[in-house]
């Protein structure tokens, strides 16, 4: 499922990242790599906070939507 459907305080692993190729090199050098853990936060005007590599990152929904996690 993408990390944007993910629960408030779930932590999930990311299996895949999508999109161009300049969208996943800019989500990778944020840590999000395949493998990867991650906390949905909060969500905050459209934006999600999520917890990875022990970083609060802000990502918009539709990058989100990109990142598919289990």
């Amino acid at each position: 499922m993408p990390l944007a459907f993910a629960n408030i305080g779930e932590e999930s692993v990311i299996r895949r990242v999508a999109g161009a190729p300049a969208v996943k090199k800019h989500l990778a050098d944020m840590g999000f790599v395949a493998g990867s853990s991650v906390t949905v936060l909060s969500v905050v005007g459209g934006n999600i906070i999520v917890k990875i590599k022990e970083s609060r990152v802000a990502i918009s929904e539709e990058m989100a939507r990109k990142i598919i996690v289990c």
